[in-house]
């Protein structure tokens, strides 16, 4: 019997028993949906986080205070950079383009008969330049608004619509802790950076934030929480970097461990590549479990199937059918269950990726290669599993077989 005979006869049979084929090809289904899916959403995640990191701002270098050590622990932060050091990293790095100190407290803001808690963020005029943001309306502080600690207030997208209801934000008064400052501003919509939804912020004068509303926690001059320092050029940013790293260390007069840490953008995108890669990898091995299930589902049911089907072996093999003849029947049997139930899940699974993409921040990337390795991955569980009822058919005695029946 040739290859085509056998595929008719396998398809036959397959069509015969529709509600079992179909339960026996649900574990490769959900298998193969599960591991598109998963490796789809750890791509669209890594994307996501990538574009968060990026639009940090081009070539940016961010310096945080303490040792990596204090930079983990949820209280009791170092107070080891202020705002004299980023004038010095302004003024004494050549390769540095513009400096962009912050200062981030949380407080109650209020319009009327409105009000939110709110992140509030004092920095300096360079910062829509230096971490590449766009103003929406009005203009930022500039340094005169510094210089005379104006309370003026540039706020994110989403603080405009909770505090101005279909109102014009700009030039009316809003009031930070008890002090009425001005809306000179409205910032472009671009979502959170750092853990940070400037969005759905409240940037002030870093020098009015200082007098105004926190006062002057650090006796070195005005606290910072970072500062983001932009580079005039990429191939310059080591460079910045070290130039940076030792004009701190001598500021500090450090001997030993630095009190500050300076992070890169190529930094964060290979810590967070690692670690989306990592959770991409752990999704698709979870997902691939359900796949192993489907194929001992395709053995146990070619066991049965054999049980059930005696009476046709003995009669084949009787006629003259070979041992090969049955082998590769039911060889066929199973990988046509592993191999329609991969198309079938394949179908699923980039349906429910493109459907996470709706419902979520991620736009889950539809990998060829894992689709590719899925669909194949399937059908060699089904040629594995389906080796041993293929044999144990090819095997029964016809004599037997017919006796049995």
């Amino acid at each position: 019997m040739n290859i085509t005979e056998s595929l008719k006869m396998a398809l036959r049979t397959l069509t015969a028993n529709k509600l079992r084929s179909g339960l026996t090809m649900l574990g490769i289904v959900i298998g193969n949906a599960s591991v598109i899916a998963m490796v789809g959403l750890g791509e669209g995640a890594q994307t996501y986080v990538s574009g968060q990191i990026e639009g940090l701002g081009p070539n940016v270098l961010f310096v945080l205070p303490g040792t990596p050590e204090s930079q983990r622990a949820s209280f009791n932060q170092p107070k080891t950079l202020v705002l004299d050091d980023a004038e010095a990293i302004a003024a004494q790095v050549g390769s540095v383009q513009g400096v962009a100190p912050e200062f981030n407290d949380a407080g109650l803001v209020t319009q009327g008969n409105r009000s939110t808690n709110a992140t509030i963020v004092g920095t300096t005029p360079s910062f829509p330049e230096v971490r590449n943001f766009d103003l929406a309306q009005g203009r930022f502080f500039t340094d005169s608004d510094m210089q005379r600690s104006s309370q003026v207030a540039v706020i994110g997208q989403q603080m405009a619509e909770r505090l101005f209801v279909n109102e014009d934000p700009v030039g009316q008064n809003i009031r930070i802790k008890n002090n009425s400052f001005q809306v000179i501003g409205v910032l472009d919509e671009k979502g959170s950076n750092l853990g940070l939804n400037y969005d759905d912020a409240v940037l002030v004068p870093l020098i009015t934030m200082s007098r105004r509303l926190v006062g002057q926690t650090s006796p070195y001059g005005i606290e910072l929480t970072y500062i983001a320092v932009s580079v005039n050029n990429e191939s310059n940013i080591r460079a910045a970097e070290f130039q940076i790293t030792n004009l701190l260390r001598l500021r500090h007069q450090v001997v030993d461990e630095d009190d500050f840490i300076i992070n890169s953008q190529k930094d964060l995108l290979e810590i967070t590549g690692t670690i989306t890669g990592a959770l991409t990898i752990l999704l698709a091995a979870i997902a691939g479990i359900s796949l192993f299930v489907g194929g001992i589902g395709i053995m146990n049911i070619m066991l049965v199937s054999v049980k059930e089907r005696t009476q046709e072996i003995g009669l084949r093999k009787a006629i003259g059918a070979s041992q090969q003849d049955i082998l590769v029947q039911f060889m066929i049997e199973a990988v046509i269950l592993s191999a329609v139930g991969g198309i079938v899940g394949t179908g699923i699974g980039v349906g429910g990726a493109l459907l996470i993409g709706l419902f979520t921040p991620f736009q889950p990337g539809i990998s060829v290669a894992a689709v590719v390795v899925a669909v194949g991955v399937s059908g060699s569980i089904g040629l594995f599993f389906g080796v041993v009822p293929a044999r144990q058919a090819a095997r029964l005695d016809p004599i037997v077989a017919l006796r049995s029946a």
